[in-house]
């Protein structure tokens, strides 16, 4: 069985790539740290790294043992936290995998009301796509997944986010389409797009936009994809495309004189979704996070 203090060993080699380096900053001897991670290798079959003159690289099988070694780590830290948690008042952790999108202000105000009653209670956010945040579900390394998009009610407990997206077009200024007060299908069939890469996925959000857009994303022109809003912003003013994307994900104030951004008409609108999985036994602060997420989202349905 595999030791949590070797795979520490293997990932700190990893992340050196140098036994010396990785001796030192373990405070072992190299002796020592090499034949751990021999008999790691014994006992698995496997060459998990090639012990090069200058640095240490790992094979296919270390590289996918680096992976697991990570997640097995993060769930042994976080599964420590929450049993050494002081049951006498909530403190702890919890970790969020969200996407990027403005209604997380939702789910930020409500972890503040949280933690502005208890201050040993930690909120840990990671951004990404939604099949990646549901990974890191399934896996145990998140709490609370913020998705759009199909999600398995059998498998998993929802929340819709009370407050509603829009989508629309991040373009240049300069751009003709700027003259225009929101965007419509036909504009955007000869224009070079560019698209999330989230959209693009089977049962993402992309199916509403697709069927907005009336043509198969395979026919139109898009010219790059991006997990990040950030960079996908760089792409529209270095003027590699006009990008689709949810409104308010990038500021874009009205005097900016490179970009602009648009509505799409007839108005497209998508929903957050907050997920976590049924049955689980969480840590009482994430309960207790859990219960003021509804609690908040029902008040605000009933404005």
């Amino acid at each position: 069985m595999l030791d949590l203090r070797v795979l520490n060993y293997f990932l700190t080699v990893a992340r050196e790539e140098s036994i010396t380096h990785a001796a030192e900053a373990l405070h072992l001897s190299q002796p020592t740290l090499s034949r751990q991670l021999r008999d790691m290798e014994e006992m698995l079959g496997k060459e998990l790294m090639i012990r090069g003159p200058r640095r240490i690289t790992l094979t296919e099988e270390g590289l996918f043992l680096k992976k697991r070694a990570e997640e097995i780590l993060s769930l042994a830290s976080h599964t420590e936290q929450e049993l050494r948690s002081d049951d006498t008042e909530l403190n702890g952790n919890i970790r969020i995998g969200s996407a990027e999108s403005d209604s997380v202000r939702f789910i930020m105000q409500t972890a503040h009301k949280l933690q502005s009653h208890y201050k040993n209670l930690h909120f840990h956010v990671t951004s990404g796509d939604g099949q990646a945040i549901m990974e890191a579900l399934d896996k145990g390394l998140i709490d609370v997944a913020v998705v759009y998009g199909h999600v398995d009610t059998e498998k998993y407990e929802v929340l819709p986010c009370p407050y509603t997206d829009h989508w629309g077009l991040l373009l240049q200024r300069s751009h003709p389409l700027a003259a225009r007060e929101a965007i419509r299908p036909q504009d955007l069939w000869s224009e070079n797009l560019i698209l999330s890469q989230q959209v693009l996925q089977a049962n993402s959000h992309g199916n509403k936009l697709q069927t907005w857009i009336k043509k198969p994303f395979a026919e139109l022109n898009i010219q790059a994809t991006y997990n990040l809003a950030y960079n996908a912003s760089l792409m529209v003013r270095e003027g590699l495309g006009s990008c689709i994307m949810l409104e308010k994900i990038i500021n874009v104030p009205p005097y900016d004189p490179a970009l602009c951004f648009r509505l799409l008409d007839p108005l497209l609108e998508d929903t957050l979704f907050i997920v976590w999985k049924r049955f689980q036994i969480f840590s009482k602060g994430t309960q207790q996070f859990i219960h003021l997420l509804k609690e908040e989202a029902e008040k605000i349905s009933q404005l």
